[in-house]
């Protein structure tokens, strides 16, 4: 295989150094885009366990309150119901006994109740108390890493505006290398083909498109004397001849050979 001398036309090399920082302010950009949704996401799931844990003290505080009063139910019927004895003793007749026994039968119905209506609170009560402590302690620890993640996320955020910064000014000084019909070639495309402005030949076809180039156009494209842009998607394209193994060895020794 023979190697070819003709070097790359240099209005081609400027373009693939401009689309390569053009493709890494392009990441950027996508990154800097990328971690504020990132961060909402997170503090979105943080209040969901905020939320929820707000609902199990709710339903704690409401437990415990419903205790409370039942406890104080009991007392006001025990209350009656030594009233009512009392006055069982001052009975006339025995309609009247029975009357202040009933009454007293009926006092303890009700504290009956609301004794098994308080057992059945209290074992409410123990997955909820299990549940709000155990969500408190990974509350806690899932707001430690949402501000560690928020406090990387502005470090990072910050570090790539400063690269942005210089990747803009790099890219401003590639495209001033450029002729204005060049420089306007070059913006045309990358605002219609996106992030691959530049696209080698490859056995007879556009990498980017992967449509054959006709005969006249590649052999016109292999002599490199012009920028040429891809018949079918538009593209600048270029060919980089092959090296043979021997040529390479060769170039490679001689490099490195001492003066």
């Amino acid at each position: 295989m023979l190697t070819s001398d003709k070097r790359m036309h240099p209005d081609v090399e400027t373009a693939i150094k401009l689309q390569d920082l053009d493709q890494r302010i392009l990441a950027l950009k996508k990154e800097v885009a990328t971690l504020p949704r990132h961060i909402a996401e997170i503090e979105k799931v943080l209040d969901v366990h905020t939320r929820r844990l707000e609902a199990d003290r709710a339903a704690l505080v409401g437990n415990q309150k419903e205790r409370k009063k039942l406890e104080g139910d009991i007392q006001i019927q025990e209350q009656k119901i030594s009233k009512l004895k009392g006055q069982m003793l001052d009975a006339k007749t025995n309609e009247q006994y029975r009357a202040f026994q009933h009454e007293i039968e009926y006092c303890e119905t009700e504290i009956r109740k609301c004794e098994d209506r308080i057992l059945d609170l209290m074992s409410e009560s123990e997955p909820l108390e299990k549940n709000v402590k155990a969500a408190e302690v990974a509350l806690a620890r899932e707001k430690q890493q949402v501000e560690s993640e928020k406090n990387h996320a502005r470090e990072r955020t910050a570090a790539d505006q400063k690269e942005l910064e210089i990747l803009e000014a790099e890219r401003k000084a590639g495209l001033a290398r450029f002729k204005p019909q060049m420089a306007n070639t070059y913006e045309r495309i990358r605002k219609r083909s996106g992030s691959i402005i530049v696209a080698e030949a490859v056995e007879g076809r556009c990498s980017a498109c992967r449509i054959a180039l006709r005969p006249q156009f590649y052999q016109d494209l292999r002599r490199g004397d012009e920028v040429m842009t891809c018949e079918s998607c538009g593209r600048i394209v270029f060919y980089n001849p092959p090296v043979s193994f021997e040529a390479d060895i060769e170039a490679h020794a001689t490099r490195t050979a001492p003066d």
